[in-house]
């Protein structure tokens, strides 16, 4: 049974006001908390290790998985394998996230780590929202690891979402791309306090024609710390874009890493990073306008996150 503080961590990380239509697996605090499949997407258990394969069919389209995480118990740490298979021409949408509630004093952690296997010609809409909520001293921990295998034609759209209180993440993303493939990736991020958040986002392509556009708008408060790194290799005809915008306010601390590898005279590869306070004319402007110096930063922060 899901109670009142999972069903508001599955609102924040999945959008869940109830039970999904089509095919999920919720799984909350180290055991399942439910599970639907339907005639066109099966999930099955792992039987070697802690996880669950999704096994999308050939041509299935305007399907949803839900796979939602939710810990609300101080003191648990668990390293979860998730296999995505997306068959050949399909167009689905895949909605991840974990959120952590800790009012005790251990550590609460979950390492996800994904896998998509996404056949040719397939289009895959992906979300991934983490959260954290809790007054405790333990931190809230998340560690994702995201592999992706595109084969000739599909696309990928990966939204990656980190708005509030997560003390500590690792975020990991590694793609490959065959001919005519294309990874678009945007990450929205913002980290308060003495939080920790690094991502790092490795992209391959290998195909003629790949392509990938990696965006990440974020905000860093107080005493906490960022660092973005965006690594493209180019080993063939094919385009490549990295961007990383971020806002520092008080003490924070941010990191853009740009690496970018043409390995063929015709990769074109581009990175942009700019990072900057909020600009006084804008705090001013909105000021002007009867809101405090704080209503003021909050709405730019809004708009610079959407």
């Amino acid at each position: 049974m899901i109670d009142e503080i999972q069903k508001h961590i599955l609102e924040e990380v999945a959008d869940l006001h109830k039970v999904p239509d089509g095919a999920y697996n919720i799984r909350a605090n180290g055991e399942s908390a439910g599970r639907n499949t339907t005639a066109n997407i099966d999930i099955i258990t792992k039987k070697d290790k802690s996880g669950i394969d999704i096994h999308i069919k050939p041509g299935t389209k305007n399907e949803s998985v839900h796979i939602p995480v939710v810990l609300s118990e101080s003191g648990i740490k668990e390293t979860v394998y998730n296999d995505f298979f997306i068959g050949e021409g399909a167009d689905v949408t895949i909605v991840a996230g974990c959120g952590i509630h800790n009012c005790g004093n251990q550590d609460s952690e979950h390492d996800g780590v994904h896998r998509f296997y996404v056949g040719k010609n397939a289009k895959v809409r992906y979300v991934e929202k983490h959260y954290g909520q809790g007054d405790g001293l333990g931190k809230k921990i998340l560690n994702p690891l995201t592999e992706v295998y595109q084969e000739a034609g599909s696309y990928v759209d990966m939204e990656m979402v980190q708005i509030k209180g997560v003390d500590s993440t690792i975020r990991t993303t590694k793609a490959e791309l065959a001919k005519d493939a294309t990874l678009i990736v945007h990450e929205r991020l913002m980290t308060h306090g003495k939080q920790h958040a690094t991502s790092v986002y490795t992209v391959e392509l290998n195909g003629e024609n790949s392509s990938t556009d990696i965006i990440s708008r974020s905000v860093a408060k107080n005493d906490s710390e960022q660092i973005f790194e965006a690594g493209i290799v180019g080993n063939t005809v094919c385009s490549g874009h990295a961007e990383c915008d971020a806002i520092i306010m008080d003490k924070a601390h941010v990191v853009a890493i740009p690496k970018l590898d043409a390995k063929n005279v015709d990769a074109a590869l581009i990175h942009e990073a700019a990072i900057g306070k909020i600009a006084g004319d804008q705090l001013i402007k909105l000021m002007s306008l009867g809101l405090t110096e704080e209503e003021a930063e909050e709405q730019i922060i809004s708009g610079f996150l959407k």
